[in-house]
């Protein structure tokens, strides 16, 4: 015998309730109201985003000042520095400056790049030591005031001397210049820092088997002896520079001695 009751919908599966309805009517029409607004919201942050980001991408680095540099000019460090189409975007630089590998410039050690604001930045450059170099294999190889190979190029720096004389082997880039007597990178460094107080620029240093060193400057030659009263020469050599202008000829400071008040020196003419 079946029973029936529409009103709980009995039937011979048991119990048959039905919800559609009212699921569209009440929670399903909640739900797709919340979806609407968390979906508003998620394209609010998008948009806020996407324009945040072409703001941070089209800031452009337009000021760049730099500090310790000598053997480059500050044109020079610019353009190796920011050479790429991205190089100058703020965003870019600091990502590449905080993270990335610096870039090897030779005669550099390293390098800072602190920003002063989003378009500004200051360039710090820490260069290698150098006081000479030798001429070797059609290259100069550049050295460090202990005789380390520092660096290798196919041109000569202004203001770094040539060091003729010194009889060396093999040489290794980053390994101490192989010369029998050491010591002599100590008066090289000695004497180049003398002539940088005075400001005197020399092209070429040569030293003989007595380690006396001998300047070359253009068509000058001054002959310093050995490295005994060196500032007392450098000093005497600042002093008259200016008589020989013009000149072609060899100096002999050699025979500077600090306890005469009027010396003379020997100044023999190139024929």
């Amino acid at each position: 015998m079946l029973f029936r009751r529409r009103g709980l919908g009995f039937g011979r599966r048991g119990f048959n309730f039905h919800f559609g309805r009212r699921s569209s009517n009440g929670f399903g029409m909640y739900n797709r109201r919340g979806g609407r607004k968390t979906g508003i919201i998620i394209g609010v942050i998008l948009a806020i985003l996407v324009i945040l980001l072409v703001l941070v991408f089209s800031i452009r680095i337009k000021d760049v000042e730099v500090s310790g540099n000598k053997q480059y000019t500050k044109e020079q460090i610019e353009s190796l520095l920011f050479d790429g189409k991205w190089s100058r975007n703020s965003a870019f630089c600091y990502y590449q400056n905080r993270f990335k590998e610096h870039k090897s410039i030779p005669f550099i050690e390293e390098y800072k790049i602190n920003f002063k604001s989003p378009t500004k930045v200051e360039v710090v450059v820490f260069e290698k030591s150098v006081v000479g170099c030798v001429s070797y294999m059609s290259s100069y190889m550049y050295f460090d005031k202990d005789g380390i190979i520092v660096e290798s190029s196919s041109e000569q720096l202004p203001g770094v001397p040539v060091i003729t004389g010194l009889e060396f082997g093999h040489i290794v880039l980053h390994q101490p210049l192989p010369v029998a007597d050491q010591d002599i990178f100590g008066e090289i460094l000695n004497l180049t820092q003398v002539l940088n107080v005075s400001d005197i620029q020399v092209d070429k240093i040569n030293y003989n088997s007595y380690n006396e060193a001998e300047l070359v400057m253009g068509d000058i030659t001054v002959e310093l002896g050995n490295s005994d009263s060196l500032d007392g020469k450098i000093a005497e050599l600042h002093d008259i520079m200016t008589e020989l202008t013009g000149l072609s000829g060899t100096l002999y400071l050699d025979t500077y001695d600090e306890t005469n008040s009027s010396p003379t020196y020997r100044f023999v003419k190139k024929n």
